[in-house]
């Protein structure tokens, strides 16, 4: 998959995939319907949607809120202006959340650099893993309090980085 999202060597990234699906989902009929949905609730599970509203599209079968979903996901930066989120987060959840992101940043650092490469013997190299996914316990609005407090930034497709 490439760095800017688009088809490289016959592969698509996620969400062009889910724009696929709601194409096929349209022309697709019985078994195959099926299936189709079946994928689709398995991909929104690992995107950065609205998981409540995700389940929701997946149980009704709602192809037309497949579609915003997927739009939201195409151009985060078009959905409408939120209310601060920093006015409805308490500093106890923010403390604990950026503990929590700091805690599994570190592991993925610690993971990156202890792969064994095709030597017996690492090369003693630095993780280059600067951003993750938001852990789930917390929800977005939590993530999006911390960027505007400026603890977090936000680096696009549900990764956030350390300032």
């Amino acid at each position: 998959m490439s760095a800017g999202g688009g088809v490289y060597g016959g592969r698509m990234n996620i969400v062009q995939k889910l724009r696929s699906m709601v194409g096929e989902i349209g022309k697709a009929q019985g078994k195959k319907l099926d299936e189709a949905w079946a994928l689709v609730e398995r991909i929104l599970g690992r995107v950065p949607v609205d998981q409540e509203e995700g389940a929701r599209v997946v149980k009704e079968r709602d192809v037309a809120g497949l579609d915003i979903l997927v739009a939201k996901l195409e151009n985060p930066q078009a959905e409408a202006p939120k209310p601060k989120a920093g006015d409805q987060v308490s500093e106890g959840d923010m403390d604990a959340a950026l503990k929590a992101f700091k805690k599994r940043l570190k592991l993925a650092r610690l993971s990156d650099e202890s792969r064994l490469g095709n030597r017996y013997t690492t090369g003693g190299r630095k993780s280059e893993i600067d951003a993750i996914i938001a852990p789930t316990e917390w929800p977005k609005e939590v993530w999006d309090a911390l960027v505007e407090a400026g603890r977090l930034q936000y680096t696009g497709q549900g990764f956030y980085a350390l300032v």
